[in-house]
């Protein structure tokens, strides 16, 4: 059996038999519009509209959005057992996803600032994501399949898994920890910085001073492309990785390296040892850098 209400912009439908609500075909712009729900499917509505508000379904559990077009602020904070499916939040949709747990994400477009913080357990897949400052401090990730443009994206973040993510930005990944990325392309500047316990496997990164300032970060089979990589690390390793346009590499790191193409320059590397085809300068001006650098069948 199932009652209908009718509303003003649509209907609001409930399955007795469920005791799930079903919000459908509406348009929402009130303040709170469906604050505090537990247990409601949202499909085909609109946040949107004169009146402005915000926090559409904060403080929210149990909640299926499918459709749907988010064009007011905050509309998922504090929520508990999330998916939105299919749905597109605009630029006007700021912080869209914070203090939220259990979060499921597919085929959706997040172009909104400061899109999500704080939350945990939260998978996103086949999304396109256009906002600056995303996911900072988010914990248990997982990213698949997904384009993303942004400025700090994932700053002081852990336990995140990537696969088959392509991005464009700056600042990224800094300060994360217990993350591992796998065939990726990243054309990131000032990337992992300050990253601790991180896997890179497969991947291209493209960008400037990659890495800075790490500690235990892999990178296996990958491509790595820009000026000044990989200086003062801690416990570095590179596995069968190319380098391009590398120049000063390494300065003051302590790195176990073997990499398959020519580099620029290597300077200072202080401690561990690097075999590398062929490389155009090696610097030693510090007394303190006493790492080896196998040079094809020779030795620097």
């Amino acid at each position: 059996m199932i009652a209908y209400r009718k509303l003003v912009f649509g209907y609001e439908v409930t399955n007795k038999m469920s005791d799930r609500k079903i919000i459908q075909d509406m348009t929402l712009d009130e303040e709170r519009a469906l604050y505090g729900s537990d247990g409601i499917d949202v499909i085909s509505c609109r946040f949107d509209g004169p009146a402005d508000g915000e926090s559409a379904l904060k403080e929210s559990r149990d909640i299926d959005v499918r459709n749907c077009y988010f064009n007011l602020r905050y509309p998922f904070w504090h929520d508990d057992g999330l998916k939105i499916t299919s749905s597109e939040m605009t630029a006007n949709c700021r912080a869209a996803l914070w203090y939220t747990k259990d979060a499921v994400i597919t085929d959706s477009k997040l172009h909104g600032i400061k899109a999500l913080r704080e939350c945990s357990d939260i998978v996103i897949e086949n999304c396109n994501i256009v906002s600056p400052e995303f996911g900072w401090s988010v914990s248990d990730l997982v990213m698949r399949n997904s384009s993303a443009q942004s400025e700090y994206f994932f700053l002081r973040s852990s336990d995140l898994k990537f696969e088959n993510v392509s991005l464009k930005g700056k600042y990224s990944f800094q300060y994360i920890t217990d993350s591992v990325f796998e065939n990726c392309n990243f054309d990131t500047k000032d990337s992992f910085w300050h990253a601790k316990d991180v896997i890179v496997r497969n991947s291209v990164i493209k960008g400037e001073y990659l890495a800075w300032y790490s500690e235990d970060v892999t990178f296996e089979n990958c491509t790595i492309i820009g000026t000044q990589p990989l200086c003062y690390c801690k416990g570095l390793k590179l596995i069968n990785c190319r380098m391009e346009g590398a120049d000063l590499a390494f300065e003051k790191s302590e790195v176990d390296a073997t990499i398959l193409t020519p580099v620029i320059s290597i300077k200072n590397p202080y401690s561990g040892r690097i075999e590398v085809p062929g490389v155009m300068e090696v610097i030693r001006d510090d007394e303190n850098a006493e790492a080896e650098i196998i040079i094809a069948s020779g030795m620097s």
